[in-house]
């Protein structure tokens, strides 16, 4: 026998349990759903997780994004599709390289005592001891993925599938290796991609150096906001068409500080509004220098170490400082040597390491690159051709502006976690082959002679901009390839649009001949009160596991989605975690209190309200209240299920909140509890209507809430034992059930009853006190209330319901929707001469501010001379309180209590 529902909701008593029954009975893998459903098998339906670093911890933007993507695949899931959710973590090269140096450092060691393969080594059994965290935390909010297919970055089998993307794209001449200007951090010594150089506004300084002529007849001013890299210049660049420079064009310039001699060059590369219009031209360290180098066969003078000290190119005064150091000193001398002419501020975008923000070098290095315009283009086009469409609508405007500006994408990282790139090296000088291979090389295939491997590592973002098929089996034929590629759904945040989004797009289209999904969710970020964005950094996330802990996890996925408008951030306070999560709590707990009342009411299995059942409830049994409620419900199904379909998850979430909270628990349930308890006809109707649009409501709110939603589903009388909400049939639209005349007259009988309780609270009435109400009509047409007479006195404790005109005149008055008048008498439910004492009171209180702040308006000394906001303020305040006078006045004269307050 079933143990009766606890009597409050406990989410820390249900939602372990259930979601390790849910994993027991494979709901989550949709081959194992489709066996257990039979019939013809449903349609494919593929969410794939944006694999989360291996080394990270769950935080409010891991919760709103799965709990979003759980939304959905929990939804499609309910509508019959074979719903696969693919999860998985990143390596993450980078981030988790630096994790474990930290972790060395404190045992007084770096990764170069150890060397490359205990490195590594000591790397994996970190990951092996911390790698599942963030699954298990995702699984603590319920996220529904099909864990049994977790693949990780670095397995063997997507190792072998990175290897065979890099050698079919090299040799399609898509990857190539070339000496560039690249986004060098010092902290972490490695190169990096553009998109991983974030740029940042700062405070920065324009320094006008002079440039003396060799000849002495003068000088030449350049404008710079990096002048330690002054050291490494080759020439001054002026554009051609500018007049002010040309008769110096191809003269001689003494470097200062270095002492020795530079050219002027024309280059159309050059802003001639930018400072003086001359430009330092430094090819080791600017990719536009560079650019100008390569056109003038310029030679490059590296003048910093990978660490970003000054190396042995410079004067040896300045070898081994830090860059800033350095800056410092040359400023310093330039000053002293009168060549420092003046110093601006100008704040302007600095790239920073997106991993450890440090400020980026820009670094002449030798790297490898994918050629990104052949693969951008075909991505492109099926955005345009609307195959691959965004929402909202306008991030697919950066999506475009992107691709059509594309730069080759550095692919090579100087770290020794990651995927080794595959190239080998004869290691004789006179031979110099390289070999690219799917496999490792032992010799050289030319002479014989013995290899090694390339040093670096493919960026962490190589790997995971394929996951979308190698987490299928690929480059095998596997049969979760053919069922599964293309996906159908990307949900992400805007932050990694061309980080991964865009990418992934372009090895499918490339790989597959497919994009791997043709919509892209991108919804906001997770911001605090002063819409900053939560982090570590600034001390103001959230930890959702004690969110969790504290409220449970249906709460927390309600707040989330119920805050989030398409497009727009969430806004949570970190530092009143009731204000942001209470709400969700109070929701469940009102979704118990009425699943217990309900299902208390269901000895054993309610009748059906449709099908073939001899038992079937007829029309001619339902009263207008069951009606009602049948029509509301068929409506909330429609809304929802358009809301959940246009990805408006927070309209659906509201639908089902006000069809649960308002008509189901706070009128309809009240409306039948006599017929449940025996004082009239109609027990059985009413509890087979408030079983069907309470199991529809849950199947609605599940996708959201799955937690409370599937304990209570369970509890149905006549529920198989094995059954679960998760994979139970999505509510379909019933015309039949639609019924505008129940909709129109019970919203009456609602108008009623909330005017009579907006009454009873204006003039303070006893919640236990039972007035009178009369009700005028401009017609005969009241016969919706007459029918509902006895709802309309029990929910609005009304002793004596009575229709025409009132006979009395001290009373609260309310017109409805349709023209019937409310009136109250409340001679016998209030003290009216004590309510008249106390509105007159303060109908004198409010004179006296209004007289008061009349004569300060008054005042023209005043209105000169304060700020206009303040006197608008202060105009506000007098209106404010005439209106509220005026209100006052008004119920003074209904009550009868004489002329009020002037």
């Amino acid at each position: 026998m079933t143990a009766p529902l606890a009597p409050q909701y406990d989410p820390s008593q249900i939602e372990a349990p259930l979601y390790a029954w849910w994993r027991d009975r494979g709901l989550f893998d949709p081959n194992a759903v489709q066996r257990s459903r039979g019939g013809p098998a449903g349609a494919p339906y593929v969410i794939q997780m944006p694999p989360p670093n291996v080394t990270a911890e769950l935080h409010t933007g891991h919760g709103l994004n799965n709990t979003v993507q759980d939304v959905l695949i929990r939804f499609e899931r309910m509508r019959g599709r074979r719903a696969l959710w693919v999860p998985g973590t990143d390596h993450a090269g980078i981030a988790t390289q630096n994790v474990v140096e930290r972790l060395l450092a404190k045992e007084g060691l770096t990764r170069f005592d150890l060397g490359r393969e205990a490195f590594i080594e000591r790397v994996w059994a970190y990951v092996r001891q911390t790698g599942a965290q963030i699954l298990d935390q995702l699984q603590a909010i319920g996220c529904s993925a099909d864990w049994s297919r977790t693949y990780f970055t670095l397995d063997d089998d997507l190792s072998r599938a990175v290897r065979e993307v890099f050698v079919r794209l090299y040799e399609k001449g898509l990857i190539y290796r070339g000496h560039y200007i690249i986004n060098w951090c010092p902290r972490c010594l490695t190169a990096l991609s553009n998109e991983e150089a974030e740029k940042e506004e700062v405070e920065g300084r324009i320094w006008h150096i002079r440039y003396p002529l060799a000849d002495g007849e003068g000088h030449l001013t350049i404008a710079t906001t990096r002048p330690e890299t002054l050291l490494g210049d080759t020439a001054v660049a002026v554009h051609p068409g500018d007049e002010r420079y040309r008769h110096l064009v191809g003269r001689a310039l003494r470097l200062p500080l270095a002492d020795r001699l530079i050219p002027v060059v024309e280059d159309e590369a050059v802003d001639p509004a930018f400072g003086s219009g001359a430009v330092k031209v430094t090819p080791a360290h600017d990719p536009t220098d560079f650019e100008i180098g390569r056109r003038h066969q310029l030679p490059s003078v590296d003048v910093m170490t990978p660490e970003a000290r000054m190396s042995l190119a410079v004067p040896e005064r300045f070898q081994g400082q830090d860059r800033f150091e350095a800056r410092r000193q040359v400023v310093g001398e330039l000053e002293s040597l009168g060549l420092l002419e003046k110093v601006e501020s100008h704040r302007h975008a600095v790239g920073h390491c997106y991993r450890c923000n440090t400020v980026i070098e820009p670094r002449l290095s030798e790297q490898w690159f994918v050629r990104m315009d052949p693969l951008a283009r075909p991505a492109l086009e099926r955005y345009r051709d609307g195959t691959v469409q965004f929402i909202p609508e306008r991030r697919g405007d950066d999506y475009e502006r992107w691709l059509e500006g594309i730069r080759d994408w550095c692919i090579s990282r100087q770290l020794w976690w990651g995927h080794r790139i595959p190239v080998w090296y004869c290691a004789d000088d006179r031979c110099a082959r390289a070999t690219v291979s799917r496999t490792d090389v032992a010799a050289c295939p030319d002479c014989g002679g013995g290899v090694r491997q390339d040093d670096d590592v493919l960026d962490t973002w190589f790997s995971s901009w394929l996951v979308p098929f190698t987490s299928l089996g690929w480059p095998e034929p596997t049969s979760d390839l053919a069922t599964y590629y293309p996906g159908h759904t990307l949900v992400s945040s805007p932050d990694i649009i061309f980080f991964w989004v865009s990418r992934m797009i372009m090895s499918g289209l490339e790989f597959m001949g497919q994009p791997p999904y043709t919509r892209i969710y991108l919804h906001g970020v997770v911001r605090d009160t002063q819409h900053r964005k939560m982090s570590k950094s600034l001390g103001n996330g959230i930890d959702p596991l004690e969110v969790v802990e504290r409220y449970g996890a249906d709460a927390l996925r309600y707040s989330l989605v119920s805050g989030m408008s398409v497009g727009t951030d969430v806004i949570l306070d970190p530092n009143d975690l009731d204000s942001s999560f209470a709400p969700g709590r109070n929701f469940a707990n009102k979704l118990w209190n009425a699943g217990r009342f309900i299902l208390s009411n269901l000895a054993e299995p309610p009748r059906p309200l449709a099908g073939g059942s001899p038992n079937v409830v007829r029309r001619s049994e339902l009263t207008l209240a069951d009606r009602w409620i049948i029509a509301r419900c068929e409506a909330t199904v429609r809304e929802a299920t358009e809301a959940y379909e246009r990805f408006r998850l927070n309209e659906a979430a509201g639908a089902v909140y006000r069809f649960i909270w308002s008509d189901l628990a706070d009128w309809y349930i009240e409306q039948i509890k006599p017929r449940l308890y025996g004082d009239a006809p109609g027990g059985d109707v009413a509890r087979a209507v408030a079983a069907q649009t309470f199991d529809v409501a849950l199947r609605l709110l599940h996708p959201v809430m799955p937690f409370v939603t599937e304990a209570l589903w369970r509890r149905f009388p006549g529920r198989p034992e094995d059954a679960s909400i998760s994979v139970a049939p999505w509510p379909g639209p019933d015309h039949r059930a639609e019924d505008p005349e129940a909709l129109r007259e019970f919203g009456l009988v609602q108008e009623v009853v909330g005017a009579i309780r907006a009454i009873r609270a204006e003039y303070g009435v006893q919640p236990g006190q039972p007035v009178r109400a009369v009700l005028t009509r401009p017609d005969s047409g009241d016969g919706a209330i007459r029918r509902e007479q006895v709802t309309v006195t029990r929910l609005a404790r009304v002793s004596e319901l009575s229709f025409g005109d009132p006979r009395e005149r001290v009373g609260g008055h309310a017109v409805l929707s349709d023209g019937t008048a409310v009136f109250v008498p409340l001679g016998d439910a209030i003290d009216v001469g004590r309510e008249c004492g106390r509105l007159s009171a303060e109908v004198q209180r409010l004179s006296q501010l209004v007289e008061a702040q009349d004569k300060k308006l008054g005042n023209q000394q005043f209105v000169s001379r304060a700020p206009a906001d303040v006197v608008h303020r202060e105009r506000e305040k007098a209106s404010t309180w005439r209106e509220q006078r005026e209100v006052l006045g008004r119920k003074l004269e209904l009550l009868g209590c004489g002329p009020a307050g002037s």
